[in-house]
């Protein structure tokens, strides 16, 4: 019975959030799931039971350190004034984002990262540089274009690229602050986020507060 109320933790993020926390009643969250524990075992558990299971978890937790740790972070950089402009995905469309790219003058502050998906093509840029992109691609398909953002850029050593859980564990802080995140892309110093200008100061201050509580 432990291992299958583990299980269904484990699949409901915010529960284990919450639990790590410290801000759930056992109690309570053994009511919540008793009813889903006691269908795919068939019988009646006793409401103790399945509330001791879920304070075994909790600990076993605890002493796994399972808390969101953003120490391979070293410094938070915020860029204002982004856009999004979101294209259909065609051959002209990629001959174009060629041609914008050879004019930007990247060296100048601009931004011009692109997102190439099966069928759409991403491009995050300036709001200085949104007009002459969208005039260099004036005959192709613009599904979206999201203005009002920033970009939060996370640096941290190279070593750190292939460390397991690096995008989970901002990405499930982020949500827990009900923070939504349009985009993510890495390179190998750099994580990168692009969210609302609404939220900005908002992430960028809690991820200073978090990476630097995890490096004391």
């Amino acid at each position: 019975m432990s291992k299958l109320v583990e299980e269904t933790l484990r699949k409901q993020i915010f529960l284990q959030e919450a639990i790590s926390h410290g801000i759930v009643s056992y109690n309570k969250l053994a009511e919540y799931i008793k009813p889903e524990i006691e269908k795919e075992l068939g019988k009646k558990l006793k409401h103790s039971a399945v509330s001791m299971a879920i304070r075994r978890y909790a600990e076993k937790m605890e002493s796994k350190g399972n808390t969101i740790s953003l120490n391979y972070f070293r410094e938070t950089l915020l860029k204002t004034d982004i856009c999004y402009i979101i294209v259909e995905e065609s051959a002209a469309t990629l001959n174009k984002i060629q041609s914008i790219y050879n004019k930007m003058e990247l060296k100048h502050g601009n931004i011009f990262n692109i997102v190439h998906a099966n069928y759409e093509i991403g491009i995050i840029t300036n709001q200085r540089t949104k007009g002459m992109i969208l005039d260099e691609l004036v005959n192709e398909n613009i599904s979206r274009v999201v203005e009002d953002l920033v970009v939060i850029s996370l640096t941290y050593s190279k070593d750190y690229l292939l460390t397991p859980g690096i995008i989970y564990n901002v990405s499930r802080f982020l949500a827990w602050e009900n923070i939504n995140i349009l985009s993510i892309w890495l390179t190998t110093q750099e994580f990168n986020l692009l969210i609302s200008r609404d939220d900005s100061m908002r992430t960028y201050n809690a991820l200073e507060k978090l990476i630097k509580t995890s490096k004391t």
